[in-house]
């Protein structure tokens, strides 16, 4: 049995890249989940491969969760097909839609076929991981930014915690980060600064007046 190595990347953040090997008798729904895994994104979105030229044109459609337009047109899904079934080039491409709700478009292109399957490995293996996959809005809650990897136990999330919404980051560096703009920080470090030289001079005298020994 074959193994396909299949390299996925973002159409719009081609820095961000995995590599995939499965088993050439798979279906494109392992493929589709198994992106996910990698991207930590929700697999569970209507999303759809297409059968693409060279130049990335898109052919016919292996569908995920279609809408029923599709059904009726009799769309392949994903469930049904084998990777093999749909591989006609050593360089086979294809065009990859996930989520049609917040689309994003991935390149799937065949690298190699592995003649033979290693017995320690379980399939779809990622071989390669490269960047951070974008962040995407979570339609159900607008405030805040859907996380692509979970968070460690126990790391605080200063963002999520103070419930920042992604335009407020930027007023939020100008703010050093801290919630406090630096002028008004440093305004309050000069206040502190005088406070601290009044009470320390225990001996102060105001202008104007002697000390008791002055002659009237």
């Amino acid at each position: 049995m074959a193994i396909y190595r299949f390299r996925v990347s973002f159409e719009d953040f081609d820095e961000v890249v995995r590599e995939i090997d499965m088993k050439s008798t798979q279906r494109f729904e392992d493929l589709h989940k198994a992106i996910h895994r990698s991207t930590g994104y929700d697999a569970e979105k209507s999303s759809s491969f297409y059968v693409s030229t060279d130049h990335w044109i898109k052919g016919d459609e292996i569908a995920y969760l279609p809408n029923q337009r599709k059904i009726d047109r009799g769309v392949n899904l994903m469930e049904n097909v084998k990777l093999n079934s749909l591989i006609e080039d050593p360089h086979q491409k294809f065009y990859y839609i996930y989520n049609f709700d917040r689309p994003f478009d991935f390149h799937v292109e065949l690298i190699k076929i592995i003649l033979e399957t290693d017995p320690n490995i379980q399939y779809p293996y990622l071989f390669k991981s490269v960047g951070e996959a974008p962040k995407i809005f979570d339609k159900n809650n607008p405030g805040a930014l859907a996380a692509t990897v979970a968070p460690a136990v126990n790391e605080f999330d200063f963002l999520n915690e103070l419930d920042v919404v992604p335009e407020d980051t930027e007023e939020l560096e100008a703010m050093g980060g801290t919630g406090i703009n630096e002028k008004e920080q440093g305004d309050e470090e000069e206040e502190e600064h005088d406070n601290e030289s009044f009470t320390d001079d225990e001996d102060y005298e105001d202008e104007g007046y002697g000390s008791k020994e002055d002659d009237y």
